[in-house]
């Protein structure tokens, strides 16, 4: 049930990102975008339209801000990858952006993917209510920025080049920021939409991202290149600290399921309505890649 929903939500942003990137001059860069938004599972993009259902907000407003989180994702992906940042060759399962154009090109598209995703939930037919939209538009910079995102690559970069490793409360909030403030925003998007109450997707967001890059740090330990889609094994490499590294492989997998656990709790005000958000907690930490 949830792999179909989370396909069709991909398949339904997808068709929206063709759209709006069909007003653009067919450039290289432009072309470039549309290669970094795909390919990915687009679980930001589902956990938007799926908080939209949940408030009864209308599809076609919802994928304004469904898409604009796949396109900052995707620019964050753009420019982990270069080579002064992470480096890598492969990224879902395909080589990384600057490696199938150039580094220039890489740059700009994830410049023009990130200016993207804030001109779409500035966009009117995202919500016909200005405060809303300046609403969206202010918590994305937030979660993005210096205050979310960025703050956790750089801090995740400045970890990197010190040999005192980081302790669990450290890398806890360094992962709250780089991989956690957009699955935040991306659950609490419905609720900003129909200005509901955002406190249990928030509640429940907060767990699913830290549960969800523990995933990660064991697929990184257990996985490999051809299923997960990008290279494995780089952290032990690299000497960093991961949840796997200070919990171990067992008590990293346990703390995951108490974070699915205490996250599926925070939506008992949804009733059954929340169940396809329950399962996605479950897929989290289920996925192979």
């Amino acid at each position: 049930m949830f792999k179909d929903s989370l396909g069709r939500g991909a398949r339904a942003v997808d068709a929206h990102f063709a759209g709006v990137l069909g007003g653009v001059d067919d450039l290289p860069v432009t072309r470039a975008m549309g290669y970094a938004v795909s390919g990915g599972k687009g679980l930001r993009g589902w956990l938007v339209l799926e908080s939209a259902r949940l408030h009864d907000v209308p599809r076609d407003r919802a994928l304004w801000p469904a898409c604009a989180i796949e396109a900052i994702h995707a620019y964050s992906l753009v420019h982990d990858d270069l080579p002064c940042m992470d480096d890598d060759d492969l990224r879902r399962g395909r080589p990384t952006l600057h490696r199938e154009w150039d580094e220039a090109t890489a740059v700009l598209a994830g410049d023009a993917l990130q200016a993207l995703g804030f001109e779409m939930v500035s966009d009117p037919r995202c919500h016909p209510d200005a405060a809303v939209r300046a609403d969206l538009t202010l918590s994305l910079a937030r979660a993005a920025g210096a205050r979310g995102m960025v703050l956790g690559q750089a801090l995740d970069m400045a970890a990197e080049r010190t040999t005192r490793p980081l302790t669990l409360d450290q890398i806890t909030a360094l992962q709250s920021g780089k991989t956690g403030a957009l699955i935040t925003w991306s659950a609490q998007a419905g609720a900003r939409l129909a200005r509901a109450d955002l406190a249990p997707l928030t509640a429940y967001a907060e767990r699913l991202g830290l549960a969800f890059q523990i995933a990660d740090d064991i697929l990184d330990v257990t996985g490999d290149a051809d299923t997960v889609g990008k290279a494995v094994g780089k952290d032990a490499a690299r000497g960093k600290a991961t949840f796997v590294s200070l919990l171990g492989l067992d008590g990293a997998k346990r703390r995951a399921q108490t974070l699915v656990t205490d996250a599926c709790d925070a939506l008992s005000s949804y009733g059954a309505g929340a169940d396809a958000l329950r399962e996605a907690a479950r897929f989290v930490i289920s996925r192979r890649t």
